[in-house]
């Protein structure tokens, strides 16, 4: 079986909340597409509650859309210590970081119940299962942590 890169991480020396660049792969075509770590919490320490993480990752869905060009996809890892970010082209880890910030800032302060896309039965899997009161606490205590643009050492972003 391949190893798979995420698998090799050491998750006792990373430092959360932090974002990582984990590869850049090219395409035939020489397309380029980067996925990165946007490690919200400290891996098996905390863990973010399905119903805040999937309203995070419905409001990430289009906030990092209006912050980065060639976003594919922001989907959550199954640990719950935050997502896979996924694009075309390269971004620095700091121009996501600052994407991050931003997006998580928009949650915690502005974002209303009728902004969140896909809470309905016919567009959502689990439409249910969606807090944005826990989609903002944890983005205030993300942010109050900072968000680095290194995983081993806390360089936090403004």
């Amino acid at each position: 079986m391949a190893k798979v890169e995420s698998f090799t991480l050491d998750h006792t020396k990373v430092k959360a909340p932090y974002v990582r660049l984990i590869t850049v792969e090219t395409g035939p075509k020489g397309d380029k597409i980067s996925n990165y770590d946007l490690r919200l919490v400290q891996p098996n320490t905390n863990a973010i509650p399905t119903a805040g993480l999937h309203t995070i990752e419905h409001l990430l869905a289009g906030l990092l859309r209006d912050r980065l060009t060639g976003v594919i996809d922001c989907s959550p890892f199954g640990c719950r210590t935050g997502f896979h970010l996924i694009t075309w082209g390269e971004h620095s880890t700091t121009e996501v970081a600052k994407a991050l910030k931003s997006s998580l800032e928009a949650i915690a302060y502005d974002i209303k119940w009728e902004d969140v896309q896909g809470t309905t039965i016919e567009s959502c899997g689990n439409y249910r299962d969606h807090s944005l009161f826990s989609a903002k606490e944890w983005s205030k205590t993300i942010l109050e942590q900072g968000i680095s643009d290194k995983p081993f050492e806390r360089h936090v972003v403004e």
